[in-house]
């Protein structure tokens, strides 16, 4: 008889694991994947009241959210600022998390002189070269060893597949990605690299991406995986078209991360996916329509969603490298001013007051 009981308390023991408040999604996903969030300052450096215990608990990857973009880093030439970047790798090393520098080449906030000479005219190719390549240097070179992959090149082609007509691509050609990831494999050797960018489940942008891998990868260019991009909604993109790319991506022999993963609940003046920042629109009472809570059903609804997207990333585990939520909680995501200003959005786990949303972590 006693053994009996014994067996039943064991049995209870593992069984209330998926239910324990104490158990943070880090372990729960352990044998699958890293469990990342987009961090920001205040929550680096500890001033985000709750923000310590919730990224100890639940998280084993950070990614800066803005801290280490080009704008912040070296906002004049030759002046870096690398404040942030010393405490996100001190936060990180503190809770023995997976660092991803975000992001060395991108088209928007980068500064406007990056892309003009001394008169104001556009740089020609070798000056911009030049500048990339030096800012490749002293950032990676200054976290060598410490940031463990980087977002070396961010959103380079459009959603129907066709180059995004960037500065970048205007004045150095295609042939600035393989320049961006040569340089930062030669800075750190040991980095990962990866292309990251929004919408990748549309065919015709995945397409464009893996045929320009296939060619950095005749070249012997180093790339180790590629970022998509979550910024999804709560009916779309479906399952099999986000798995389709996962295939796609993995038959190249690259690793698949999910690296800015949000789910928006709340009405659009425009059908447009994904996340360009150049889409802003005034604050309107018509988009913002939970601005005192969003409805239990609603709630609902968006974690259903997010417990069929992981047991997808679950079914592809070999596959999958990380999966990082754009954002620590509602109170902070991004989606609170775009493509609206001034909304009250929902679309991470975590609500505004850094609790997990009931009825996920039950599903594990």
């Amino acid at each position: 008889m006693k053994k009996i009981i014994l067996c039943f308390l064991i049995f209870g023991l593992f069984s209330a694991n998926s239910l324990n408040p104490s158990l943070g999604m880090k372990e729960v996903f352990r044998d699958d994947f890293r469990i990342g969030t987009a961090v920001n300052l205040a929550q680096v450096t500890g001033r985000e009241k709750g923000g310590d215990s919730l990224l100890s608990l639940h998280f084993n990857s950070l990614t800066p959210e803005n801290g280490l973009k080009w704008a912040l880093v070296q906002p004049q030439e030759g002046r870096f600022d690398f404040a942030f970047g010393d405490a996100f790798v001190q936060k990180g090393q503190e809770i023995q998390a997976f660092l991803v520098g975000h992001t060395l080449v991108w088209h928007q906030q980068t500064p406007k002189w990056v892309f003009e000479d001394l008169e104001g005219k556009p740089a020609s190719a070798e000056l911009l070269r030049s500048r990339m390549e030096q800012h490749i240097q002293e950032v990676v070179g200054r976290f060598q060893g410490k940031i463990h992959a980087w977002d070396v090149v961010n959103e380079a082609f459009e959603d129907n597949g066709t180059w995004r007509q960037t500065p970048w691509r205007r004045i150095l050609g295609p042939d600035y990605i393989e320049m961006a990831f040569r340089k930062a494999h030669e800075v750190d050797p040991k980095a990962k690299l990866l292309y990251n960018d929004y919408n990748v489940w549309k065919p015709e942008k995945l397409e464009a991406i893996l045929a320009m891998i296939r060619t950095l990868q005749s070249k012997g260019v180093k790339i180790h995986g590629v970022g998509m991009q979550g910024h999804y909604r709560l009916d779309t993109p479906s399952i099999d078209q986000i798995e389709n790319a996962i295939l796609k991506i993995h038959e190249l022999g690259l690793e698949v991360h999910f690296t800015e993963l949000d789910i928006d609940v709340l009405p659009r003046p425009t059908d447009q996916e994904g996340a360009d920042l150049s889409l802003n629109f005034a604050q309107s009472p018509e988009w913002n329509p939970f601005p005192q809570g969003l409805p239990k059903d609603m709630e609902e609804k968006l974690v259903r969603r997010y417990v069929e997207l992981f047991q997808l990333f679950r079914n592809h585990a070999d596959k999958i490298e990380r999966v990082t939520f754009w954002g620590l909680s509602d109170q902070t995501s991004w989606l609170n001013n775009w493509p609206v200003r001034g909304r009250t959005n929902y679309p991470l786990l975590f609500d505004r007051s850094k609790n997990l949303k009931p009825g996920f972590m039950d599903k594990f």
